[in-house]
This record gives C-alpha cells, sequence and structure tokens, in this order.
C-alpha cells in the first residue's frame, strides 16, 4: 500500500498562486456596489483590470480613479498595492535566499551569513519582519511630508490631507502609479515638495530590499558593497540621470508639455518624468502630448525598469548590466565576464539572456496583436504594451478607449510582465540538470 504524500509545489508555482489568488479578491470587492461611487456596481472587467493593475503595482487604469471609486473602492485599492508590493519584495528576496542556500556550499553559505548578518533560509521570518518595517517606514516618512504640504499649502482639511498623502506615498513606494487626482499629478508640476518626496519613494522602493538593508549597514563602506548593490546603484544612476536628461532636452521647447514652464520648473519636471518609468505610473506632464522620440525613450527607460527583489517592474537593471558586460567581455575577446573584480558564472549569463529573449518576445507579439486588433499607431500600441509588460502604468491616453479583448490582454500582460521576469529566473536558478557526458562540439557560423 503506498502512502500518499502531499506534491511539493515549486516556488513560482507558489507566487503565481499567490498573487492570482489577491487578484480575484480584489475583483470581487471592487465588484461590491459600496466600491463604485454612484449607483450601480462595476463591471466584471473593470474590476478585474484595476484589481490585477493595483496587485501588480502597475497603474494603467480604465476608469477615472477619484471619480469612479468610492472611498471604499480607493480603500481596496491601496490595500490591494500594499499587499502586492511588500508580496513582491518578501517574495523576491526570500528566493534570493531560496537560491543562494540551493546553489552555494557550505562555506560559501558560512561566508555569506557572516557578511550579511543572516542565518539563510531559516531566516525567512526575520527577512518579511524587516521588508515590512523598511517598506512602512518609507512610506510614513513619504506620507508625513506630502500630508504636511497638502494641508499647509493647498487648503486641504487635515483628515483629507492625511488620506491623500498616505494614498500617494504607498503607491510611490510600492511603484504602483495610481492617483486620487484625474489628471495624476499634473496639478503640482512645479511644486518641489509633492514631486521630490514622491520621485524619492519611486527610486527607494525601486532599488529592492537587499540593496535598502546593505546600505542601512555598510553606507560609509562602499568598498564592502555586494556586486548586486554595486551594479544596482551604478545603472540605477547611470539611467536616472541619462533618462531625465534625455525627456527634459527633447521636451524642453514642447508647447504642450514643458515649453510653458520656467527654467527650474522644467529641470523639475524632467527628472520627475526621467524617474518614473522605474517604472511607476505617476506623470506630471501630459505623456499624450511628448514627442514621439520622447516616447521611445520612455519604452526603452520602462522596459529595463528597476532592481530586483523591489517593487519595480521590468526586466531589471542587473539583468541588462550582465548583457552589457557580456558584450562588452566578447568585444574586448575575453574569455571571462568580470564585474567589478568578479567573475560572472555562466548560469547567470544564459539566465539573463533568457528573460530578455523571453521578455523581448512578449512586447513584440502583443504590439503586433495591437496593431492588428486596435485602432492606434506604432507609437501609441508600443508605448501601452511596454508600459503594460513593464508594470509602469504611464499612458499615452489610450487605455480607456481599447476594446474588452485589447484589455484583457494588458491585463495578462501586467500580471506576465510583473510575475514573469521572476518566476523565470527562479525556476532557472533553481533547477540544476547534471550531464553525466558531452557532446560533440561543432561551432555554427553566427553574424
Amino acid at each position: 500500500m503506498t502512502r500518499w504524500r502531499p506534491r511539493v509545489q515549486h516556488p513560482a508555482q507558489m507566487i503565481v498562486a499567490g498573487f492570482a489568488l489577491a487578484i480575484g479578491i480584489g475583483t470581487a470587492l471592487l465588484m461590491l456596489p459600496a466600491a463604485k461611487a454612484g449607483a450601480g456596481a462595476a463591471s466584471a472587467l473593470e474590476a478585474l483590470f484595476t484589481s490585477t493593475s493595483a496587485v501588480c503595482v502597475t497603474g494603467l487604469i480604465v476608469v477615472d480613479t477619484p471619480a469612479y471609486w468610492s472611498g471604499f473602492g480607493q480603500a481596496v485599492i491601496l490595500a490591494l498595492i500594499q499587499v502586492g508590493g511588500l508580496g513582491i519584495m518578501t517574495f523576491a528576496s526570500w528566493l534570493v535566499l531560496l537560491v543562494s542556500n540551493r546553489r552555494m556550499g557550505l562555506k560559501a553559505r558560512l561566508t555569506a551569513a557572516t557578511e550579511t548578518k543572516t542565518m539563510g533560509l531559516g531566516d525567512v521570518r526575520s527577512v518579511v519582519v524587516r521588508v515590512v518595517k523598511v517598506s512602512l517606514l518609507l512610506e510614513a516618512i513619504t506620507a508625513a511630508i506630502l500630508t504636511v504640504r497638502l494641508g499647509t499649502t493647498y487648503g486641504e482639511s487635515w483628515p483629507r490631507a492625511l488620506w491623500l498623502g498616505v494614498f500617494h506615498a504607498v503607491s510611490a513606494f510600492n511603484n504602483a502609479g495610481f492617483a486620487l487626482y484625474s489628471d495624476s499629478l499634473m496639478g503640482f508640476v512645479t511644486d518641489p515638495w509633492i514631486c521630490l518626496p514622491i520621485a524619492g519613494a519611486v527610486i527607494a522602493g525601486g532599488l529592492g530590499f537587499p540593496v535598502l538593508f546593505e546600505l542601512r549597514r555598510r553606507f560609509r563602506k562602499p568598498r564592502s558593497w555586494s556586486l548586486h548593490t554595486k551594479i544596482v546603484l551604478g545603472a540605477s544612476a547611470i539611467f536616472l540621470v541619462g533618462g531625465s536628461a534625455f525627456i527634459t532636452a527633447v521636451e524642453w521647447s514642447n508647447p504642450a508639455t514643458l515649453g510653458p514652464l520656467d527654467a527650474p520648473g522644467k529641470l523639475l519636471a524632467g527628472f520627475f518624468q526621467g524617474v518614473m518609468p522605474r517604472t511607476a505610473g505617476f506623470n506630471s506632464v501630459d505623456t499624450s502630448q511628448m514627442n514621439p522620440a520622447t516616447w521611445l525613450g520612455t519604452d526603452v527607460l520602462m522596459f529595463i525598469g528597476g532592481a530586483s527583489a523591489g517593487t519595480a517592474g521590468g526586466i531589471k537593471v542587473t539583468t541588462f548590466a550582465v548583457l552589457f558586460f557580456v558584450i562588452y567581455a566578447e568585444v574586448r575577446g575575453e574569455g571571462a565576464v568580470n564585474i567589478f573584480r568578479r567573475r560572472l558564472h555562466g548560469d547567470l549569463q544564459r539566465q539573463a539572456l533568457t528573460v530578455v529573449l523571453l521578455s523581448v518576445a512578449a512586447v513584440a507579439v502583443s504590439t503586433l496583436a495591437f496593431m492588428v486588433f486596435a485602432d492606434f499607431s506604432l507609437d501609441q500600441s508600443l508605448f501601452e504594451v511596454t508600459s503594460a509588460f513593464g508594470t509602469v502604468g504611464l499612458s499615452t491616453g489610450i487605455t480607456a478607449k481599447l476594446a474588452g479583448g485589447e484589455q484583457l490582454l494588458l491585463t495578462a500582460l501586467m500580471f506576465t510582465g510583473r510575475l514573469g521576469p521572476i518566476t523565470i529566473a527562479s525556476a532557472l536558478a533553481l533547477r540544476m540538470r547534471v550531464r553525466m557526458y558531452d557532446l560533440p562540439e561543432e561551432r555554427p557560423v553566427i553574424g
């Protein structure tokens, strides 16, 4: 008689199931009559799209958030954003521990535990607690600044200012991009006390928990930073400065975006728009009126996204950096790929290549589907698809105009883009098949 044994799920399956359950619960709550402002209830598609966008911390919307949803509905969206953001950081950090313990020997594990002050998989509870503490602390600081500004300068009552401050702080740190203003943050385009705290929260959430925790412990010892932290900080700085400079330069004279602003206002708005593709969907100028060149540059930034084990989406800056150094080593004719005096393992290079190629395929196929079934230009279609896949939330204004089929496609893209890179990378890292023999070698012609 065989004894029944429960099947042990792969961590990637657990993550997908957990987020699908959260989206389902959110959809059910948003379909309640109490969630909608006015009479009636939201349709299943509206609720599903909004719930997916909130849990996957994207920010794309098919209805006007402050006008369509009641206070209860907005509270549900806020809760879904928080659950999605904390879930992503917790799951991603846990996977880092799991992969490290699976792939390292005992000596390496002990060394890593000594350096990072963690105990490996047995310290999962500690990781979760740290993620929650860091998230709530940064959200509270951002909310306090926004609340004081809104209450003292914009005439909001203190309860209303507190609600607006908390909502936008949580949305910013989790890179969600949901706003309680119909024009997002366009009304605050020249206000640094609104734009800079939100941008700071977006950057912090996009760096990821491992980087934030290491900076807290070793901020004054950059030489002792891990390779991951060095890559994230270096690449993030390049993309933040480069993206902001590019958008500011291209949009400087555009009368529909930065043109009417003075020089300090243009610099602030350009910086804000350069931060948002990391991937938060706030906008302080009209995205639909930007130049096509700006759209294309933003597409690149949205596709790359932020750091691993954080709230940002995209293929991640670490993935991009690994492929960059692979190309750099190949051009120089070097046999090994080295970054900051460390050699990259071949498995990591293949994982990065797999994530990028699958992501490119998802964006290309979805854009083609948009071109076939929706009557929008290539620029608009590519922007909307990349925004959904990168869980950004920026839009050219066509999301609400899409038919049900296209909205479902964006819903699937948000879910795939949020969980795809994580599950693919973890599945590849945790799966190790040892071949006991080598096949004959042969070289096809490349190029």
